[in-house]
């Protein structure tokens, strides 16, 4: 079942979001060779908690941190660790979730430590403006499909892959609601767009196999080459007057 949301329910999950962005930022600002994704975790959960918020990840099916820190070819649900040192010229994907007053937020970034490749930087660059164009494609009328598709099609025009294995979801009172949202697919497919709908939009991009398989640690998801992959998402309100991110500015991205 597919829950719209009030305009009340939806200035709840713009603070949540807020939350989510702000302290994605602030991550942003630390990392830099020598720092651990353990530390990255500590401030994340001490930010949360002193906002009088919660982690949203933490526990969830028995995740064990507050970040999601998935580094090079780690694609996401990379698990913190004091032994992961980042180092010049890694790629870094950040996924952060909080719940306020019982609504959940959810947000992700890839940001470089150091001085990267300018493949790296070109792949961050590409996953950014797809996360832009599944955005725009958030509109009343249209289909989940035409989300992905937009995704897709300008991804693969950059000579890059679209993970398949892992997709955007709604959000709201629970971390993942329905509907589901692929990062591929045809255009004019599945659910219809409707105003009151959140979706949590997050393109996950590989420069070499879009296939991904899980670490022994049966979290961590890694592409089956090597290859790098950058990871972004926001969580967005469908409007009749358009999309609305949720946690920005005015709404957009």
């Amino acid at each position: 079942m597919i829950y719209l949301k009030s305009e009340r329910e939806l200035e709840v999950m713009d603070r949540a979001n807020q939350l989510v962005l702000q302290v994605l930022a602030e991550l942003g600002d630390l990392v830099e060779p020598g720092v651990s994704t353990a530390d990255l975790d500590r401030h994340a959960e001490r930010r949360i908690l002193d906002a009088g918020a919660r982690p949203a990840f933490k526990g969830y099916r028995g995740y064990p941190a507050t970040l999601c820190a998935s580094v090079n070819h780690e694609v996401v649900h990379g698990i913190p660790s004091p032994r992961r040192i980042l180092k010049d010229g890694d790629i870094l994907g950040m996924d952060l979730g909080t719940i306020v007053d019982g609504y959940f937020g959810d947000g992700a970034i890839t940001v470089a430590v150091g001085s990267i490749t300018p493949e790296a930087q070109r792949l961050i660059a590409v996953t950014v403006e797809a996360l832009r164009r599944g955005i725009d494609a958030a509109r009343t009328g249209k289909r989940v499909s035409d989300i992905g598709h937009a995704v897709q099609v300008y991804v693969e025009s950059q000579g890059f892959s679209v993970v398949r294995d892992f997709v955007g979801h709604g959000i709201g009172r629970a971390l993942h609601e329905e509907p589901q949202v692929p990062n591929f697919g045809a255009p004019n497919e599945l659910e219809r767009l409707r105003a009151g709908m959140v979706l949590a939009i997050e393109p996950m991009v590989t420069v070499g196999d879009w296939r991904v398989r899980l670490e022994d640690d049966q979290w961590t998801a890694v592409t089956v080459d090597g290859s790098i992959s950058a990871h972004f998402e926001r969580s967005v309100a469908v409007t009749a007057d358009g999309p609305r991110v949720l946690g920005s500015k005015e709404g957009r991205f």
